[in-house]
């Protein structure tokens, strides 16, 4: 009976660690695939500089605090298996999802500074429209000055050379 027991526990320890495995080479996916991903939204993003260094600066300290409780829990783990399984899932669970708040609100502010930003570039765009309308105008008022002053020299010249 006893034998029969350890080999339960041991089954389930086996399939625990199987589990857990896969489940750390999942969120490693995960997480490498999400970064690459945001990696590239980060350089379309660049032109935009202070915005963008302000998100990315926030985003790879949240990143990195990341990755490295990612890295303490993996150090821990062979350590505090038997002790913690349980409280270890819970507090990695809670973690992520604080994280994932946290970056929730990071795009979110970026966002709101992108929208804020497109709408000084447009507000810029209108005034250069309208300053340069004006330059037309001022410059078509010349042109059109100037060809007038032109005809009239033309005309006086054509009269002194009939009354002469």
């Amino acid at each position: 009976m006893m034998t029969m027991l350890d080999r339960f526990g041991a089954d389930i320890n086996k399939a625990f660690l199987a589990k857990r495995k896969r489940l750390e080479t999942f969120t490693k996916s995960s997480v490498k695939t999400s970064h690459q991903k945001i990696e590239q939204l980060w350089r379309v993003q660049q032109r935009d500089s202070k915005v963008t260094e302000d998100y990315c600066t926030q985003f790879n300290a949240v990143f990195s605090q990341w990755d490295t409780d990612v890295q303490k829990s993996k150090d821990n783990e062979e350590k505090l298996l038997s002790m913690f399984q349980h409280q270890q899932k819970m507090f990695q669970h809670k973690r992520a999802s604080q994280r994932l708040k946290t970056l929730k609100q990071l795009l979110e502010q970026y966002i709101q500074s992108l929208d804020t930003m497109e709408k000084t570039h447009v507000s810029q765009q209108g005034a250069a429209q309208g300053e340069l309308r004006q330059k037309m105008a001022l410059f078509q008022k010349k042109i059109l000055s100037d060809t007038q002053q032109q005809e009239m020299a033309t005309v006086r010249k054509s009269l002194q050379t009939m009354l002469m």
